[in-house]
């Protein structure tokens, strides 16, 4: 299970852990080692820790420097994903929902191992998967937001239906675009809920991989919020 600690790779993991074709045999995380937190989602590793405790699954750690370029990321995701294979591991479970590119490549990446993708809530509806989420019993805190799309009060919120009431017009309820990352803190088959305190809320901004020091066109020039949580 591709697993990034918030919401699509959680109902993702409900769907394949329901399904009688699959047994879930890992979690698979993209760790930034040098801040020992999740990629992205800037969660701490305890946190992400207590998640694979709960859920009752191995954590395979995908760790990576400060600032990869995709060279980097492609090389350290099939060394990882051969040493799966090499136990067993025929199939990798995405919670991707509509975008076509990154489905692309994703399976593009595991056709070299060889893995076959699966992607459970692949062209639902995003409020339709909110739904789901939220009436299954899930919860979750926005950690994340990228200040191209959501200011920092959206940050260290409850992904609950007054945050989706709230988004700007064009943003992603579920933030399929990268407009908001999230981290859940219980979930139908957590054995207990992780408590959370909320933290700080800072902002970041990130050099590009290409020396490129940001601009208009840079994907990098983005800054991003995040709130801090920290095991309660």
């Amino acid at each position: 299970m591709s697993w990034s600690g918030g919401k699509d790779s959680a109902l993702a993991l409900h769907h394949a852990l329901r399904n009688p074709d699959l047994a879930v045999t890992h979690l698979l995380t993209s760790v930034n080692a040098h801040h020992e937190r999740v990629s992205m989602h800037g969660v701490r590793l305890a946190l992400l820790e207590a998640q694979a405790e709960r859920i009752a699954l191995p954590l395979t750690q995908l760790r990576l420097p400060e600032m990869p370029s995709m060279a980097d990321y492609d090389q350290a995701l099939l060394a990882t994903l051969a040493g799966l294979h090499q136990q067993g591991v025929r199939r990798a479970i995405y919670g991707d929902i509509f975008l076509e590119d990154l489905r692309a490549y994703r399976e593009q990446q595991l056709a070299r191992v060889p893995l076959q993708g699966d992607f459970p809530l692949w062209q639902r509806g995003s409020l339709e998967v909110l739904e789901e989420f939220w009436d299954l019993g899930f919860q979750a805190i926005v950690v994340c937001v990228n200040d191209c799309h959501l200011d920092a009060s959206f940050c260290g919120r409850l992904l609950d239906r007054d945050f989706i009431r709230d988004l700007p017009p064009g943003v992603d309820p579920c933030g399929e675009n990268g407009e908001y990352h999230s981290f859940v803190f219980d979930a139908p088959y957590f054995s207990r809920p992780i408590p959370v305190v909320r933290g700080e809320v800072v902002r970041r901004t990130y050099q590009s991989p290409t020396g490129n020091s940001g601009g208009a066109d840079d994907p990098f020039a983005a800054g991003f919020w995040f709130c801090d949580l920290l095991p309660g």
